[in-house]
């Protein structure tokens, strides 16, 4: 890299760390830590979910998606306005009625202290493995610019991102969300303005080389369950936004630490939304460095061109085309996006630790300086838990898919749980656990069909995204079935 590049990159994280580090003496208290003290404005709340949407995921995921295939992942986009209607309807007033920084109270209020229990630890899986991805493609990214091993990079990216979220709590986090999700957008512009002005023969040049090679599909839309169809993939983003909006405690947090009702709709309604076209750019800048490389404009070395490498032709094409000053902001992005999520990771399963095992089943009367020691602890736990899991994703074919089937066989299911207590009004526990005992089973079926069945077993002619799906709604149907078996027979301990 160019040393004006260098200086921009490393101005950028130094300035953001100090920025972040600068909220400690408002983050000192845990109400402070995790809610922020309900004092931030929704315009940065929705920046900053919008952020929480984005992370390094889809900016270097979704170009290398598209980059591989061609615009499948953008229907998962799509699937977004109907979560968000959802949310801002059912799940924000909700939220905002119980009160309490974990999502899972709710959970413990409608079933017992097992389902609040549950739905946290399937949650702190699903962050392990958000955060490991996120870990993987920033030290790929830096990998490519230094060649500096990725181990290393991941293991010092992971504890410096620790440090400032440790500093400033949530406050620090939605604020640094808010900075960087504009840094991002704006790199995201730039590089594809780029791209498509510096095609040989001029932009057209570009949207023929990737109509020629079908990049502008949004996949099959055949009804095999087995392949990422557009049916497949509209389904899983219905269920997998419902569950982000509805159960992950990323984005409950932020509800209640908004400080009305009306702007904390507001707030979860726009930064969804926001994610839609920026999502679309991400595929664009994919399909894009495609056409770039397939038109002579510039060689790939042989390394980049297995299909195992497509989320690092991105960062390659950042550090050999680009004009000396936009490397370096465009560098300063991608780090945001990753910094963002990861540091909102932390800070949300700091709290779940605290709020629903430390006081609720070792110490309910904990002072606040015992508190804060715990979120400090957990947030080092769930790190080192983090960077384990990014060490052992180096040479993945596909961040975004290995992060897509992760996410979907963690998860699970638990959004089929939060469904029954919202429209199942009747208490029925027993119903409740043997719908989430059915939805595990067919978790565990659906994702260890290959391992020990083999290739032509029932389970494997289902796509590992369609895993949550049918998780969240064995465990709804069986726990509405057998509670309206029960109905009328009430045992006490059941209802």
């Amino acid at each position: 890299m160019n040393t004006i590049d260098l200086i921009i990159f490393f101005v950028y994280l130094i300035g953001i760390t100090i920025f972040g580090g600068s909220f400690y003496r408002k983050s000192k208290t845990s109400s402070g830590f995790t809610l922020g003290n309900r004092s931030i404005p929704s315009w940065a709340i929705a920046m900053s979910i919008f952020a929480t949407f984005v992370s390094s995921i889809s900016y270097l995921g979704l170009p290398g998606n598209a980059y591989l295939s061609n615009w499948n992942a953008f229907v998962f986009s799509l699937s977004l306005p109907i979560a968000a209607i959802v949310a801002v309807t059912i799940f924000v007033p909700l939220y905002r009625k119980v009160n309490s920084p974990s999502a899972y109270t709710y959970l413990e209020q409608r079933f017992g202290p097992w389902a609040r229990v549950y739905a946290s630890t399937m949650y702190l899986l699903t962050q392990i493995m958000r955060i490991g991805t996120i870990l993987y493609l920033l030290a790929l990214t830096i990998h490519s610019i230094f060649g500096w091993d990725i181990a290393v990079i991941i293991i010092i990216t992971g504890i410096a991102i620790l440090i400032y979220s440790m500093l400033g709590g949530i406050q620090a986090v939605v604020w640094t969300d808010a900075i960087q999700g504009l840094v991002l957008i704006t790199g995201a512009l730039i590089c594809a303005g780029y791209i498509l002005f510096n095609m040989p023969e001029g932009p057209g040049q570009m949207f023929e080389i990737a109509s020629e090679n079908n990049k502008f599909s949004l996949g099959s839309f055949g009804l095999d369950l087995s392949k990422s169809t557009f049916w497949v993939v509209m389904i899983y983003g219905i269920f997998i936004n419902l569950q982000n909006y509805g159960i992950d405690q990323n984005y409950v947090q932020r509800y209640i630490a908004s400080r009305t009702d009306r702007e904390a709709k507001r707030s979860a309604f726009s930064g969804g939304m926001l994610y839609i076209p920026v999502s679309l750019l991400f595929l664009f800048i994919g399909t894009a460095l495609f056409a770039f490389y397939n038109s002579g404009a510039a060689e790939l070395p042989s390394r980049l061109q297995d299909a195992t490498q497509s989320d690092a032709v991105f960062p390659y094409f950042i550090v050999n085309q680009l004009p000396v000053g936009i490397t370096g902001i465009m560098i300063a992005s991608i780090f945001a996006a990753g910094m963002s999520t990861i540091s909102t990771s932390y800070n949300s399963s700091a709290t779940v630790f605290l709020t629903d095992y430390y006081q609720k089943y070792f110490k309910r009367t904990a002072s606040d300086k015992e508190s804060m020691r715990v979120l400090y602890i957990s947030s080092v736990i769930i790190s080192t838990v983090g960077i384990i899991i990014a060490i052992l994703m180096i040479n993945v074919k596909s961040a975004l898919d290995a992060w897509w089937k992760l996410s979907s066989i963690f998860s699970g299911g638990m959004l089929g749980l939060f469904l029954l207590g919202v429209f199942f009004r009747k208490k029925n526990v027993i119903g409740a656990i043997i719908g989430v005992i059915s939805g595990l089973l067919v978790i565990i079926w659906l994702s260890m069909s290959n391992l020990f069945l083999g290739p032509e077993a029932l389970g494997n002619q289902f796509h590992s995204y369609l895993t949550i799906v049918m998780g969240t709604t064995v465990i709804f149907l069986v726990g509405f079935l057998v509670s309206l078996v029960n109905n009328g027979k009430r045992t006490k301990g059941e209802w």
